[in-house]
């Protein structure tokens, strides 16, 4: 393989708040190392050496064990990608993440979940995802989907937005209404949320599903095997809407896989006091609760609720009749 540790190269983030995460990254020289791309390019294959061969040995001062237990991995290329992205987001697309907003584009895992309220920035912090993601891994396929059509171009418009603010030539693939194709391969794609219309991708990198309490569970269950050749990563983004859905079921019982991420009106710097309070006047305690406390709260379309339901299942052997 050749080559041995040199040195180390540092780089600190510091969110709008203040605090400092700090990323210390080992480099190996000998071939295929590479320089250490900050803006998140190189030349020939430059990226891919230092994605092979750099290694995050440590990430503190700003989560405490939360950075260990998801940036401490054992893959490095996604600990690679963890230590370039918000100098990406800052760097090339004059993003500056708050806290929370760091902690999503840092995070390695293979399954997320987003239970955020309205305007807190679902979709644009999962869109530098998208865009890093493609850009740095040439030739990957980037799927985003959504209740419906217009809504995936919603999202493919402000991703190509991000884009065309780089300086990169924006375009279609010349295969899908909805997407974009970076100059290295990679594809940006935009699905309609109908079962019969999602089919027909493979080798999915990255799938993100917005407004995923939305999106039929059919949908869902036709996008997941897309994942399989690639074991790609599946980020579901959206805002409650009741106690049912593939959603609901994943943030309450989808088990450890998925990392939970939640951020009420409350916590987020940009919306007043003064607006939620309104909010909460017209709106009432239970549609407050479900668009800006991320509250899954009953929505009167079942005759039982859930609970009631859950509550009356036994385990028992069939009847043998």
């Amino acid at each position: 393989m050749g080559g041995g540790w040199d040195g180390w190269e540092v780089s600190t983030w510091e969110p709008s708040e203040g605090r400092s995460i700090t990323v210390a990254v080992r480099k190996r020289t000998g071939r295929g190392s590479g320089g250490w791309g900050r803006d998140g390019r190189g030349s020939g294959e430059r990226e891919r050496g230092d994605r092979e061969n750099a290694e995050i040995v440590r990430a503190a001062g700003w989560v405490g064990a939360w950075d260990e237990r998801h940036l401490g991995i054992e893959e490095p290329v996604r600990r690679q990608e963890a230590a370039g992205i918000l100098q990406f987001a800052s760097g090339r697309l004059g993003f500056v993440p708050d806290e929370m907003q760091a902690r999503v584009l840092l995070s390695t895992a293979k399954r997320g979940i987003l239970n955020c309220c309205r305007q807190w920035g679902k979709s644009t912090v999962a869109g530098i995802k998208a865009i890093h993601r493609a850009y740095t891994c040439a030739g990957c396929l980037v799927l985003v989907a959504s209740p419906t059509e217009r809504q995936s171009g919603e999202f493919l418009s402000k991703v190509e937005g991000m884009v065309r603010g780089m300086g990169e030539r924006v375009r279609g693939d010349g295969k899908n209404s909805l997407s974009l194709l970076l100059e290295n391969g990679s594809r940006i794609v935009g699905l309609p949320g109908t079962e019969g219309t999602v089919r027909g991708f493979s080798a999915v990198s990255l799938m993100v599903i917005d407004e995923a309490a939305r999106v039929p569970d059919e949908v869902y269950k036709a996008l997941r095997p897309m994942l399989a050749v690639e074991n790609g990563d599946l980020w579901l983004l959206s805002t409650p809407a009741g106690k049912s859905g593939f959603f609901y079921e994943n943030w309450e019982h989808g088990g450890d896989e998925w990392e939970r991420v939640t951020v009420p009106a409350t916590e987020c710097g940009r919306i007043s006091r003064e607006f939620l309070e309104d909010e909460r006047a017209q709106m009432g305690n239970t549609w407050f609760g479900q668009e800006y406390m991320c509250e899954f709260v009953e929505n009167g379309r079942n005759l039982f609720r859930r609970e009631v339901v859950r509550g009356a299942l036994v385990d028992r052997e069939p009847l043998g009749l």
